[in-house]
């Protein structure tokens, strides 16, 4: 879909030299002399790249199409994910390389975003922050304090993380999406 600056938006995909980028941030900027300017911040849709781009006014663009839509996952099938439509039952398998670190987060028959463009889908979107349980750490030692220092974790996904020293096999945990941080111990 061809149009020009005037229709950038916050959360606009922008289809520049076959690659997609998302606006994170613009700035429509009218100097005292010369033409007026767009100032934008992109973020490339697949590998995460922002960069900083600049239009004259009226520049033509092509935007695109991006649907975000809640699907459920499945399971794993060698180099793919299968997630489920939730609202027609339909099941299709995402490559390994476009669902990326979610993998490390993702449980069966847990509810993720994926963004879709042209029937493709482009990324995984994690909720910010998962409960997963630990199957497999050291056992903590009598004195272990929570301002102690902290010890390897596996989680049921298979991913590992640092925990404080006193938390102990089968606890469940909230793990931080983004960057894979410890943030606390969940009650049942």
């Amino acid at each position: 879909m061809a149009s020009d600056t005037a229709d950038i938006r916050n959360g606009a995909v922008l289809n520049i030299d076959g690659q997609l980028w998302t606006v994170i941030e613009f700035q429509h900027v009218k100097p005292g002399k010369g033409g007026a300017f767009v100032r934008t911040k992109l973020k490339n849709v697949v590998s995460g790249k922002v960069v900083d781009r600049t239009y004259n006014a009226g520049t033509k663009l092509e935007f695109e199409n991006v649907d975000r839509r809640e699907y459920q996952y499945l399971y794993s099938d060698g180099d793919g994910f299968v997630f489920m439509d939730t609202s027609d039952y339909d099941q299709f398998t995402v490559q390994s390389s476009i669902v990326g670190d979610a993998a490390n987060f993702m449980l069966e028959n847990q509810n993720v975003t994926i963004a879709m463009n042209n029937g493709n889908p482009l990324y995984v979107e994690m909720p910010a922050s998962v409960v997963l349980e630990i199957t497999y750490t050291e056992p903590g030692l009598q004195g272990d304090r929570s301002t102690g220092g902290t010890k390897p974790a596996t989680v049921e996904t298979g991913y590992q993380i640092q925990v404080p020293l006193f938390l102990e096999t089968g606890t469940k945990v909230k793990v931080d999406t983004r960057t894979g941080d410890y943030l606390g111990r969940v009650n049942d």
